[in-house]
């Protein structure tokens, strides 16, 4: 399966964080999963950690770049039919950065693993 990480459940994953479920877990380490980190997720990252919402060790850009390859985590680039597909997208979320994976999810064909049920509705398949 190939599976576009939210951020939450991105960061949850890097700090071993609880709140990641047991299920969110297992299909991390399923080697058989392809995993992929959304450029807007690094992008949501960086803003976050620049106003101080987002707490990492070290530089922001150097550490993702790690967790990335410790993980076997894919960067999942946009491209403009992903950027263009959000006009296609109803109103059901309005958070710029979850519709632009709710997209990429969309026309790449990959589920997306995150607690939001609203994503969802945008007919991708979301596991947790």
């Amino acid at each position: 399966m190939k599976v576009v990480l939210d951020t939450h459940a991105f960061l949850w994953w890097i700090t071993d964080d609880d709140r990641l479920s047991a299920h969110a877990r297992s299909i991390i380490v399923n080697r058989e999963n392809e995993l992929y980190l959304s450029a807007a997720t690094g992008w949501e990252i960086a803003i976050k950690a620049k106003l101080g919402r987002i707490h990492l060790p070290g530089r922001v850009d150097s550490f993702i770049a790690k967790q990335l390859e410790l993980n076997d985590i894919f960067s999942l680039p946009i491209h403009m039919s992903h950027a263009l597909n959000v006009y296609n997208m109803p109103n059901y979320h309005r958070d710029p950065f979850d519709r632009l994976i709710i997209a990429q999810a969309q026309l790449e064909k990959m589920s997306i693993l995150t607690m939001d049920p609203q994503m969802a509705r945008y007919g991708v398949k979301v596991v947790w």
